[in-house]
């Protein structure tokens, strides 16, 4: 038998067996905690003030050297939503979630009602009452934010074509534990004006790090990101000037996922883009590359260089793991 009630504390029944009767008292808690206003969301590094996110990478560094203080969320769960292929971020999630003592379960396209017609905000109100975080991965930046809209668990950005936040809490992490604090330092992201290259932008902002941004003409960064941060930004054309002197040189690949069709032209217009060993030397000495990965070797960075020292993609990769276990510490306690 079904029950329906409103505005009842209580529900009192009595239940009969063969000799006697028992009453019970039954407690409904009709409020749910957890609504889509107060829920503290990772979309981009604009959800966070410095100090927040200094605090993951601090905690990040702590995790990665002492691994038994991290906090335990026993029966806790993350769903990974992954409209594009992954290999580091599905891995540190499920990796994170796992030695925080919770569960990780993946869903794709081919095994969920996401890709096939459910009107997002409906799969957002289900799955939120059925997990604790929900990390999607995507091409449209507007897709997950309606997502999260009517989410009421932490919703978290694992890729968009418009940012890609977790990586560069892993790169400031890396860069903080080889060279300190990234303030005042003088960055050169060399390539694509992409997701990786306006999280960037975010994050000079917040960290007040200057960066000095070398793309061909019609592959700029999108221009109102470029816009909330113009104190910190130089733009230009040329590689060899963003990197002269400069303490860390990014890039990353001339065509993302779901742009293969651009390939043969992005080469061509790329062809002076490419990171090497003569590019990394007119850094600073003590300047450090990195590619958040996969790299085409031969493209947009020499195999020489990826495979030099000053290199630190390895470890930028497993830093991954580290912050972003740190960044599900810090949404499952509520910010």
């Amino acid at each position: 038998m079904w029950f329906s009630f409103q505005n009842q504390n209580n529900i009192r029944f009595a239940e009969a067996n063969i000799n006697t009767h028992h009453l019970y008292t039954i407690k409904f808690n009709h409020t749910d905690e957890r609504s889509p206003l107060n829920v503290k969301h990772f979309l981009s590094l604009q959800d966070l003030t410095a100090d927040q996110l200094l605090k993951i990478v601090n905690r990040a560094i702590l995790l990665k050297k002492e691994p038994d203080k991290a906090e335990q969320f026993k029966n806790k769960t993350l769903a990974l939503i992954f409209e594009k292929s992954s290999t580091r971020t599905r891995v540190a999630f499920e990796v994170a979630m796992r030695q925080l003592d919770g569960g990780a379960m993946f869903l794709s396209n081919a095994d969920s009602q996401f890709g096939r017609g459910e009107p997002l905000e409906d799969t957002a109100r289900v799955l939120s009452r059925m997990v604790d975080c929900i990390a999607i991965r995507t091409f449209s930046h507007e897709k997950l934010k309606t997502f999260a809209e009517h989410s009421k668990v932490p919703v978290i950005n694992a890729l968009t074509d418009r940012f890609h936040p977790c990586q560069l809490l892993a790169d400031i992490q890396t860069y903080k534990e080889l060279r300190g604090d990234i303030t005042g330092k003088v960055v050169a992201w060399i390539g694509d004006g992409n997701n990786m290259c306006n999280s960037y932008i975010n994050a000079a902002k917040l960290l007040d790090f200057e960066l000095r941004i070398a793309c061909p003409n019609g592959f700029e960064p999108a221009p109102d990101v470029v816009a909330r941060s113009k104190r910190n930004l130089v733009l230009i054309q040329d590689p060899r000037e963003a990197a002269t002197n400069s303490d860390l040189i990014v890039t990353d690949v001339w065509a993302s996922m779901g742009q293969e069709h651009e390939q043969e032209r992005r080469k061509a217009a790329f062809e002076n883009y490419k990171v090497t060993s003569e590019i990394m030397s007119l850094a600073n000495s003590s300047a450090l590359f990195m590619h958040c990965l996969p790299a085409h070797r031969g493209e947009e960075v020499s195999g020489e260089l990826l495979d030099h020292p000053d290199s630190v993609v390895w470890d930028e990769a497993e830093n991954r793991m580290h912050s972003q276990k740190a960044l599900i510490e810090y949404l499952l306690r509520g910010g």
